[in-house]
């Protein structure tokens, strides 16, 4: 690791991706930091269209900074979707410095956008780490967790609710109620016995005829021995 006089305003320290530069003095909004440097590769040369690393920062079309060397500290300076610094490019020149765009306190780590097509490239398909796509994707988790939450709770009191009706249902199945056909005969048996109590219970009150009483005497009858007595006087 290169070393960094102590009257620079940053130091190299741990990050999310690994290294990264940070502020150890405040940084005041538009302050120059550090500057972008490396052998300059000409896009007409063969070999150096060849060269290809993460550290290649594009000043135009033809000119392109090597920032794999050592001596290039900025090259530590890692992207971020909301930065505090920015690369200011001058193409006639050839030089690239990176300044503050808003006031950097001492500990915050220093970070500038590197662009579309550098993000495209390296960055999407392995997902960014700056603190403001963390907070996205944090807050999509959030949000993920949320509706699945409330999809179970939905599920769950679906589940109830039908565990209730079919309870309601197995109850009154359980009760068998009468038909209508059960019902009527029932109805007809109790009218036809209520009707036999009635009669009997509305009679004249006088006694009920046994079948000898109803039958007609054939005449008096006499014995034998009282006919023989008087037929001798």
């Amino acid at each position: 690791m290169p070393e960094i006089s102590s009257s620079k305003p940053y130091r190299i320290g741990r990050s999310k991706t690994g290294l990264g530069l940070f502020a150890t003095k405040k940084i005041k909004k538009g302050d120059k930091i550090i500057r972008y440097f490396g052998p300059m590769l000409d896009s007409k040369n063969k070999k150096h269209d060849d060269i290809d690393n993460k550290y290649l920062f594009e000043i135009n079309n033809r000119w392109t900074i090597d920032g794999s060397v050592r001596k290039n500290i900025a090259r530590y300076i890692n992207h971020a979707c909301r930065p505090n610094a920015e690369s200011d490019v001058s193409s006639r020149k050839r030089k690239v410095v990176i300044r503050a765009i808003k006031t950097i306190e001492p500990g915050e780590e220093i970070n500038y956008d590197y662009g579309t097509d550098y993000f495209k490239i390296f960055l999407k398909p392995i997902g960014c780490k700056c603190d403001h796509c963390e907070k996205k994707r944090a807050k999509k988790r959030a949000e993920a967790r949320a509706e699945k939450l409330r999809l179970k709770l939905k599920a769950e009191k679906k589940a109830a609710k039908k565990a209730e009706k079919q309870a309601a249902k197995d109850a009154r199945k359980t009760k068998k109620p009468v038909s209508k056909v059960a019902a009527s005969k029932a109805a007809k048996r109790n009218t036809l016995s209520g009707v036999k109590a009635n009669a009997h219970a509305r009679g004249t009150g006088k006694p009920t005829k046994t079948k000898a009483a109803r039958t007609k005497p054939l005449g008096r009858v006499q014995p034998k021995g009282a006919s023989r007595a008087k037929r001798a006087s």
